[in-house]
């Protein structure tokens, strides 16, 4: 249980708040009745869901219709007697159990993340008394202090907060620290806006605070995720569809084929327990007992092979989901954009100067048409008031950049240092005297530093606090000149509309060793502007560009502001000068079906709150789309569940949006996305190669049966071979496609139709003829071989041998479902010729081998039987080559 559900809070004076949950910001709650309202509304924690247990993993891996044939025919070998078939039966039954038991191991760790995002303790009045005591005891009512560092431990309506900003972009997707304000605010403002709370999991980055819990556990926002998660369930894959549909399919055929026989042998009066073993033969036969197992080792590759790309897959169908993904839904901050606010421009003493470089690393130089600037008069003026009007950190740490304090203060620093100056020398040589604290209802700060022995005042804040103050502004020779509101709020805007967020700076000399909001009133000379950005990323604009060309749409979907995201947008080439981005107000005011049609038009969302980003993907998913959501946030993980591929930052993203995601990107980089998708394409051509490949021999293996017991004859194969031959070429031969390298136009392909069937009339013409052709093949020559006296069991070798060197032969048809197969390269792939030659000793002790005669009764044959096996299997080969040659430009 938890507390009270979230309420309007953010809309109530604070003293309105305390007098609803009785209590009060002078001497908290008695611990008597904290103690009661514990035990009324549960522990302050998000507790995890029951997962299923590990036995009932293992028997859902028996609930699929072709197990089912295998189990009532290995049951039927067995009450026959037939004790060897019946054991490799069950045994392929419970090699394939395990293997889906292993894939479905690791249980998702998403609610215990969010758990873990909240705190373990914090500063609360009790009794008149503050004391820290551990976060899960909180109750509402409770009254905590916060102070820099400190991340909250439950939703708060603040009371007091005194220069205090909070970072929120895990939750709402703000990518700068937000200003907070004790002041009620409007009822309908978004969660992005609610400047007088703070929430659960969110950090503390400047300030003191004292906040009223209001929600505690599941009430909370973060709580509120755990539900949507909860609720949202783990769509199944595209290829997991495609392979339900497939199996039903082979269903049928195969209990149509296996009443067929039965029927018609029963009819002609053959013994019935004959042609209950005809028809066991037959299911045997057409079930493709590799397939399982064919697709669990092609996506373990693929996971390999994106692991050495920096995607780290955490489920295996994920793999080839990425190939037929078409719409991207990505956050902004940290995943498009680097994260990391940079100064990109400046205004000083009437010049435009250009800052180079992205991110924290001081790299990059202050440039002046190109050329690099002079730091001297206005220019540097306005970088050391950038300095020492600052409370942040920059330091090296194992050869990376890292910050303390606001991020929009770390980058004036940066900006500082890409000038050739040092903030700590210029601090020491300038200490601070006094300050004025930023605060957001005044919405700037000020230090007090002597200068040349004369005290001034540093200023730096919103241009709309600092420019009415000023009475002058430094001219292009250091000189104060009257000053042009009208120039300065142009060149603002001008700023602005490129996305930037434009702060101004200002100075003025003061009396005494003080200062004074009064004293900062009026009379200031405005130095100039600094303008910043949290940069896109360069990778993600060519990922964004390559998945273009792929047929792949990307849509922005993040908690910023609008005029921010679509600036962005801009630059990465996801919205042209005329598009509009959609806020979460409106997407609240959307049905479901003016939802579907905006998803469909519009590339940047933006001020979403989490059940919006879930809404988003769903609308995307209704209209046909296959979806990959990224993101790093708590406030990302239900869209990420509930896409057909979340896809989660691995470095900058929370343990919550992991463990909710299929796919972490080790490296954050948005472009590791496109590698991962062409990879999904590689490894969904290669399933359909082995498809492909392995069908025609189940389906000739079925019609040998089929035409045995029409024609009255002895099975040419009996159950056990057909096993054999079924699982042995599976292992050695098909799984060699899984390793065949990545087909060099996969993205210049549009994604896969979702709806798409795995086979297509190309496809499954050219199994049925390849099918037709080993039933010729090995029927024709056990009828020939028996006509020349040869035993039962020589003649049932031949026939094995046909179906193993008739696969060898169609397995170089299916290196390439498009053109020759050397156009794949002869060495490629030395899994290809290693399995060939495996396969080649492996038949060879089945046929010469006394023990594999008598457990599979099989016999030695001569060389006169293998020159016409190896002629039927050149036949084969000749006669798919010829049928693709005719039929390209219709193919896959």
């Amino acid at each position: 249980m938890t507390a009270s559900a979230p309420s309007d809070w953010h809309a109530r004076p604070h003293d309105e708040a305390f007098t609803e949950l009785a209590s009060s910001a002078d001497t908290g709650l008695a611990e008597g009745d904290a103690a009661e309202r514990l035990a009324r509304h549960g522990p302050n924690r998000i507790d995890a869901k029951a997962g299923r247990g590990p036995l009932l993993r293992l028997a859902l891996q028996f609930h699929q219709p072709l197990i089912y044939i295998l189990i009532v025919s290995g049951a039927i070998a067995a009450f026959l007697g037939e004790w060897a078939d019946a054991g490799v039966i069950f045994g392929v039954v419970v090699v394939n159990a395990l293997i889906g038991f292993i894939q479905e191991g690791r249980a998702e760790n998403a609610l215990a993340a969010l758990a873990r995002s909240v705190a373990s303790d914090v500063t609360v009045l009790r009794d008149a008394t503050r004391r820290r005591i551990d976060a899960v005891e909180l109750v509402p009512g409770d009254v905590v202090w916060l102070a820099a560092g400190d991340k909250v431990p439950a939703d708060l309506r603040l009371f007091d907060a005194r220069a205090l900003q909070v970072t929120e972009a895990s939750l709402t997707g703000e990518s700068t620290a937000v200003a907070k304000h004790a002041n009620p605010i409007a009822a309908d403002s978004v969660l992005a806006d609610r400047a007088n709370m703070a929430y659960a999991g969110t950090l503390v980055v400047a300030g003191q605070a004292g906040g009223l819990v209001v929600a505690t556990g599941r009430a909370t926002e973060t709580g509120r995720i755990a539900d949507l998660l909860d609720a949202t369930e783990t769509l199944v894959t595209p290829l997991t569809r495609a392979m339900e549909r497939f199996s039903n399919f082979l269903l049928v055929v195969i209990l149509g084929l296996a009443a067929l026989g039965f029927a018609v042998g029963s009819l002609r009066g053959e013994p019935l327990l004959d042609m209950l073993m005809a028809a066991v033969a037959l299911a045997v036969g057409a079930i493709p007992e590799g397939l399982p197992a064919a697709i669990t080792v092609t996506l373990a590759i693929g996971v390999a092979r994106m692991a050495k790309r920096r995607a780290i897959i955490r489920r295996l169908p994920a793999v080839e989901t990425l190939g037929s993904t078409t719409v991207i839904c990505s956050d902004k901050t940290g995943t498009l954009t680097e994260n990391q606010m940079t100064v990109r421009a400046l205004v000083a003493g009437g010049q435009h100067f250009a800052v180079d470089g992205d991110g924290y690393a001081p790299e990059g130089a202050v440039t002046l048409d190109g050329q690099p600037a002079a730091v001297a008069g206005p220019l540097r003026d306005l970088l050391v008031i950038g300095v020492l009007c600052n409370d942040a950190g920059l330091a090296q740490k194992d050869c990376a950049w890292t910050i303390t304090g606001d991020p929009t203060e770390a980058a004036l620093l940066v900006a500082a240092r890409k000038a050739g100056l040092d903030e700590q020398q210029l601090r020491a040589d300038s200490p601070r005297v006094d300050e004025i604290a930023f605060d957001s209802a005044r919405q700037y700060m000020a230090s007090l530093h002597r200068l040349d022995g004369q005290p001034v005042a540093l200023v730096k804040g919103a241009l709309e606090a600092i420019l009415p103050r000023c009475s002058s502004q430094l001219g292009p020779d250091g000189e104060p000149v009257a000053i042009d509101m009208d120039a300065v709020d142009a060149q603002a805007r001008a700023l602005a509309s490129d996305g930037l967020r434009v702060l101004a700076f200002a100075r003025a000399e003061v009396a005494g060793e003080r200062l004074d909001e009064s004293a900062l009133a009026s009379g200031l000379c405005l130095v100039g502007l600094q303008a910043m950005l949290d940069p896109p990323r360069q990778a993600a604009l060519r990922a964004i560009q390559a998945c273009a060309a792929a047929g792949v749409a990307v849509k922005m979907i993040t908690g910023d502001h609008a005029e921010t995201a679509l600036a962005i947008a801009r630059k990465l080439g996801l919205a042209g000068p005329t598009s509009r981005a959609v806020t979460g107000r409106e997407l609240a005011a959307m049905d479901d079906a003016a939802l579907q049609v905006t998803v469909g038009e519009v590339s940047v969302f933006a001020r979403v709150e989490p059940e919006q980003k879930l809404r988003l993907v769903q609308a995307l998913q209704a209209r046909g789309e296959v979806v990959a959501m990224t993101g790093d946030g708590v406030n990302d993980a239900p869209a990420l569940k509930a896409a057909d591929i979340g896809v989660a930052m691995g470095a900058g993203g929370t343990e919550v949006a992991k463990d909710a995601a299929a796919m972490v990107l080790t490296d954050d980089n948005f472009a590791t996305i496109e590698a991962a998708i062409e990879e999904g394409r590689g490894v969904y051509d290669n399933l359909v190669k082995f498809i492909i490949w392995t069908l025609p021999t189940n389906f000739g293996e079925g019609l040998v049966i089929l035409f045995a017991v029409l024609a009255g004859v002895t099975l040419p194969i009996t159950p056990l071979q057909i096993l054999w031959i079924n699982m042995t070429t599976a292992v050695l031969l098909g799984m060699a496609l899984a390793f065949e390298p990545i087909q060099r136009d996969v993205m210049g392909r549009p994604p896969r139709a979702p709806g798409a069937a795995i086979l297509d009339a190309v496809l499954i013409r050219r199994i049925v003829l390849v099918g037709v052709l080993l039933l010729v093949a090995s029927f024709g020559l056990f009828l020939r071989w028996r006509g020349l006296g040869a035993s039962l069991e020589e003649a049932r070798t031949v026939a094995v041998n046909v179906f193993v060197a008739g696969e060898i032969a169609y397995l170089f048809n299916c290196r390439n479902l498009r053109g020759p197969f050397w156009c794949c390269g002869w060495w490629s792939n030395p899994w290809f010729w290693g399995g060939i030659g495996a396969m080649v000793a492996l038949q060879a002790l089945f046929t010469y081998l006394p023990a594999m005669n008598r457990v599979f009764a099989s016999a030695p044959i001569g060389p006169m039987a293998w020159l016409e096996i190896g002629a039927a299997a050149l036949a084969t080969a000749l006669v798919v080559g010829m049928e693709k040659r005719l039929g390209r430009g219709r193919g896959v």
